[in-house]
């Protein structure tokens, strides 16, 4: 049986040319391959970078449990921040802490840093008042910005804590927004004194529904927070459960 050839439409075939001639001319022109260079530089730098933080990182938390976990003498705060039997306690805490081991992004570098420098006075103020130290130091971190807001580097008041005193004395409190009475802000020696105030703040009668929850569960601590009011944020209950799982914060309070 003989095969009948249709002839393809010239037109058809200056079309295909034309398409091939284009996609010839993209692949081959300097700005796809600058932009192909580029891409490969990314991808190896993003996977190198995490490589060197996930180990950068394992060896900052090794030497951080070496010279304070191991050694009782050692807190991580001032000379005569923590008293001699709650600086024996911190330290038989943290002698069974166990370290999360996992790539942390820079900014959770960051915000570990400053749980590393109060994670003494968290745990201090757990086992005095019955706060879990993951919450304390989730509060700490939002409230002062990771210890870099303005209130937190002026007035060494990592929690927004207010002052209502209508007679105090000077130095005692600043301001910061207007001359509104109720926007001034507690003035601290440093920033132990103010997470040791703001134990006693949730002392206070409106926290105290707070103090029949287990000490372990964080995230009714944070809704209960949220709904007392300490602060304005409706979706700080979920801030503050997201930074604690994040950075893992709940192991604290499991010691």
């Amino acid at each position: 049986m003989k095969q009948i050839h249709l002839p393809i439409p010239s037109s058809l075939v200056l079309m295909l040319r034309e398409f091939w001639r284009r996609i010839y001319e993209q692949f081959t022109s300097p700005w796809t391959k600058l932009v192909f260079l580029a891409s490969l530089t990314l991808v190896f730098t993003r996977r190198e970078f995490s490589f060197s933080l996930s180990i950068n990182w394992d060896g900052l938390f090794t030497t951080s449990e070496r010279t304070v976990f191991s050694d009782p003498s050692s807190t991580g705060q001032p000379e005569g921040a923590l008293n001699a039997g709650a600086g024996e306690d911190v330290a038989a805490r943290l002698a069974n802490y166990v370290a999360p081991k996992k790539a942390w992004t820079a900014k959770q570098l960051k915000q570990l840093a400053y749980v590393d420098t109060y994670k003494n006075i968290a745990l201090e103020q757990m086992a005095t008042h019955g706060i879990p130290a993951s919450i304390t130091l989730a509060q700490g971190l939002l409230e002062s910005g990771t210890g870099s807001s303005t209130l937190a580097t002026k007035n060494k008041n990592h929690f927004g804590i207010k002052c209502f005193s209508k007679q105090c004395r000077k130095g005692h409190c600043s301001n910061h927004s207007d001359d509104h009475h109720k926007d001034f802000f507690r003035i601290f020696d440093s920033p132990e004194e103010s997470f040791r105030a703001h134990s006693e703040v949730l002392r206070k009668d409106r926290y105290q529904p707070l103090f029949d929850l287990p000490i372990t569960d964080y995230k009714a601590w944070s809704h209960g927070l949220s709904k007392a009011g300490y602060a304005t944020d409706p979706r700080y209950g979920e801030k503050l459960i997201r930074t604690i799982e994040d950075l893992e914060l709940w192991r604290y309070d499991e010691l």
